[in-house]
């Protein structure tokens, strides 16, 4: 009889050493290979009932306006199917397919013609009283979101922080959250209110959501220019 229980011991000791191990297998498979974020756009539920703003500058004199071309780099760069991680990189905008939120502004900016990289480090030097860096490093201060915070409340227009204002919310402009960015996307859901584009971790659905008025935690709303 003590065999016995020894052997029905040793099978659960067994057991639960293989399931044990399972468990961490799983788990370092989804740390490691899980990302499926989706760059397919939403449907829009409210065509064409609020005009996309265009704006008066166009900085890389390309014939699109900056409203257009941020919204155009923003889909752009999400259309490559970054996946989530942070890194330092030496050449500061990333190259190797990985990324964070502020990368889908610093790439939509990017595409307009306005090199984040360099405006925030010059603004950084320029007003350091502003920003909480005791060394200034232009290779990853642009990636971070207490930094555009300050950045844009300088540089940008600042409008509603309100998501029932739909008009005020227009495909291109920047949203900014308490520890997270994104840009404005130029469809909309059946209450006007638009998607945003935005990257948020390795375990998101979609880089387009229907997120801004769920969402509790908006500190700034801008656009690049009038």
């Amino acid at each position: 009889m003590r065999s016995d229980r020894n052997r029905k011991g040793t099978v659960r000791l067994y057991t639960a050493v293989l399931a044990l191990l399972l468990l961490c297998s799983i788990v370092f498979y989804v740390q490691t290979h899980y990302q499926c974020t989706s760059a397919s756009r939403p449907e829009d539920d409210f065509q064409d009932r609020v005009p996309q703003f265009h704006s008066s500058a166009d900085r890389d004199d390309d014939g699109v306006d900056d409203q257009l071309d941020i919204l155009n780099g923003a889909l752009t760069y999400v259309s490559t199917h970054p996946k989530y991680k942070s890194r330092y990189y030496e050449t500061g905008y990333p190259d190797d397919g990985y990324g964070v939120c502020t990368d889908v502004v610093a790439y939509a900016l990017k595409n307009a013609g306005y090199d984040l990289q360099v405006l925030v480090d010059t603004d950084i030097r320029d007003h350091p009283e502003d920003y909480m860096v005791a060394e200034p490093d232009a290779n990853i201060d642009f990636r971070r979101v207490r930094n555009l915070k300050v950045f844009f409340s300088h540089t940008a227009v600042a409008l509603t922080t309100d998501a029932s204002e739909i008009e005020e919310w227009q495909g291109g402009d920047i949203v900014l959250f308490e520890s997270h960015i994104g840009i404005v996307s130029d469809r909309r859901n059946k209450n006007g209110v638009p998607y945003i584009i935005h990257h948020n971790d390795p375990w998101q659905t979609a880089y387009e959501q229907d997120i801004l008025a769920k969402r509790t935690d908006i500190v700034g709303h801008y656009r690049i220019s009038k």
